[in-house]
Formats: structure tokens, sequence, C-alpha cells
């Protein structure tokens, strides 16, 4: 079997493909990227799916195709300065392209041309001291007039004080979104995601525009976050903090990490000491992270040439070994999976969102159950 779309619609409905294509159940970024790299989304047969690995319900909700399924999210697009990104669009941002598990298709609201801007995270504490909102606000300030974007998550604290500081100092910011665009969270929010629109910023999310937050979206934004940028900057995080996911997803991406110490009788600082023990870098001041990435220009350019990096065997992934703490049988909690792996929940957290962009495990009520495909 092998279906192809009418040519005189070529561009509609091969953007409704890509969506769909972001809708089948255990087929993730990782799997959908894999495909594509073979063969064109355009003209995909059955054969091909089963050899990607696809079972037989997966390749029936692909062949059962309604590109009119799609239009009320494509016709989200229509309006002024709103974009559907799917992976291979030109505007589709480098940096993030060439990151293991990158959405296959982006939402994006406001200035394309801000993606590919220089861009830092700045992340941390949604309940920060007065010292850390004046160590954002100093850190932000100074990035700016570097000529940095500042991309953070629109939350509360340290990532609203970024982006506000960001926009007071005339600078571009970029807000990641763990909900769909037609919203903002948290609602409170609203005003400041409209003035990052009017300052040539962007609003971004990997999820259909009308969907609500939930809490397991939030880590998949943290990804986002640290891929579009050549370094993420942790100020304040306790040592629960999920600022501490974005860190982790920065590593794993081959991207700097910065931490601002702090007080040692400071709660909110010991996520960042923690950081700063595993390896982040130590920062008093934005010279100390310019010396660490001034090779932004080359490091885009070199992504741009090379293409995705290459992926790495399965087995050979450190996340791979909780799979065999995911049973298929039942649901198995957080809490089961870490005590069983003797790692960090915090780290497993990050690690069981890596196996489910890779189809092999599904989030559920109460946890998470193995694929038949893992």
């Amino acid at each position: 079997m092998r279906w192809k779309i009418p040519e005189q619609s070529l561009s509609q409905n091969e953007l409704a493909l890509w969506l769909h294509l972001t809708n089948i159940p255990g087929i993730g970024p990782v799997k959908g990227a894999k495909l594509l790299q073979q063969f064109p989304i355009t003209a995909l047969s059955q054969s091909q799916l089963s050899d990607c690995g696809w079972n037989q319900q997966q390749i029936e909700r692909w062949f059962d195709f309604s590109p009119e399924t799609y239009k009320p999210i494509i016709d989200w697009a229509d309006e002024t300065s709103r974009y559907i990104l799917h992976f291979d669009h030109p505007s589709y941002p480098a940096l993030l392209r060439n990151v293991v598990g990158a959405p296959l298709v982006l939402f994006v609201a406001g200035d394309l041309a801000v993606l590919n801007q220089q861009q830092l995270a700045v992340v941390g504490s949604r309940r920060p001291t007065q010292d850390g909102r004046d160590a954002a606000q100093s850190f932000t300030s100074e990035l700016v007039r570097q000529g940095f974007a500042i991309t953070s998550g629109l939350a509360s604290g340290i990532d609203a004080v970024s982006h506000q500081t960001a926009l007071q100092q005339g600078g571009r910011t970029i807000a990641v979104q763990g909900c769909g665009l037609r919203h903002v969270y948290p609602a409170k929010h609203k005003r400041l995601a409209s003035q990052i629109l009017e300052q040539g910023g962007a609003l971004i999310s990997e999820f259909f525009p009308e969907t609500l937050p939930r809490a397991e979206y939030f880590p998949r934004r943290n990804r986002i976050i640290s891929g579009l940028t050549v370094g993420t900057l942790v100020i304040e995080a306790a040592e629960k903090s999920g600022s501490l996911i974005t860190a982790r997803c920065a590593l794993e991406q081959n991207r700097e990490v910065f931490a601002v110490p702090g007080r040692s009788n400071n709660l909110n600082a010991r996520g960042c000491h923690r950081l700063i023990q595993q390896g982040a870098k130590l920062v008093c001041d934005v010279a100390d992270i310019i010396e660490e990435i001034g090779i932004f220009p080359r490091m885009v350019e070199h992504y741009g040439e090379t293409g995705p990096i290459a992926e790495e065997p399965l087995s050979d992934l450190p996340f791979y070994r909780l799979l065999d703490n995911v049973r298929s049988d039942e649901v198995t909690s957080i809490d089961v999976i870490a005590a069983t792996s003797r790692l960090p929940v915090q780290e497993v957290m990050t690690e069981l969102i890596t196996l489910e962009l890779e189809g092999l495990i599904l989030s559920v009520p109460g946890g998470y159950v193995r694929t038949r495909s893992a």
C-alpha cells in the first residue's frame, strides 16, 4: 500500500501530514526523524513504515489520514506572524534541529528572525529571593547589551524577570510554552506575552494551538529552551527545581551550563551549588559566559553545513537502562523507577522524557508503561 497526496495541494496537505505524524501514538520525534531521513513524507508505503519499526496499529493510523482533520490547526497560522515550522522548514531553528529528539513541528508566534539570533537561556526559581531577582536583572541586562536574545519559559519568578528585563533593555526575548499558543500560562503573563511579540520576540510551542497546559508538558518544554540556545544560565534553583531539568537537557545536548552561586543558607541556591559540583561553570558576571561561548557564529555555521548529529544506538544511550525498570503489563510510578534504578527522581524524570520521545514508553495516569516497540 502506498498513499500519495495530490500535487495540486501539496503545500497544505504536506503540512497536514507533518501534523499527522506527530499525532501517531508511540511515534516520537526520534522515530519520526529517522523515518524521514530515509523516505519522503508525501509517499510512505506500508512496507517502509514496517521496516522502520511501526506496528500494524500505527500503520493503520497513518493511512487513516484526512487533511480536513488538521485544517483548524493550519488555519491558526493564517493570522499575521503565526507560523508552523516542520523539521525541514528553512526557518526551523538551526541549533534545535541538531538535538536528538527535537520536535518534528514547532508553532511560532512572532518574528522568525529571532529564532536564529544568538540566544542564552535564563532559568531559575519560581519563588526567587531579592538577590535572585537582582542577579537575573543584572545578567540579563548585560547579555542583551552583548547582543543575546533571552530565552526562557514564561514562568513566574526568574523566567518572568528575565523576559521583562530583556524588554526593558530594548532586547528581544523568546518564551517557550508548555501549552498551545492559543493559551498563555500562567494567565497573569498574558500582557508580558503580548509585549514579547510587540518588541520583536517570539512565543514557541511544540503543542497544537488549543492544547491546555499539563504538568508533564513542561519538562518537554525545557528541552526546547536548552536546545534553542548555546548555553543555559541557572539563577537560584532548589534541589528539586524544574530548572535543573533544563540544565540536564543542556548537558545532554552538549550545550554550556552556567550557575550563579548563592549564600550557603539559601535553600534556593542548593540546586546551583549541585550543578557546580557536577561541572557547571560558576559565573559571577557575563564576562565569564562570553569567555565560554564567544564561538556562537562558528557554531551556527558548522551546524548549518553538517546537518543533524548522528544518532547513537539506543543501547548506548544513558537513559536506555531505565527501560528495564518500566513494566509493559502495569503502570510503574516515577518513585518506583527511581528506587529500582537508584537514580535521583529529577534525573529519572529527564530520562523518562527522552524515552517517551523515542516512543519506547507512554505517560499514563500514575506513571509510565512500556510500549510494544521497546
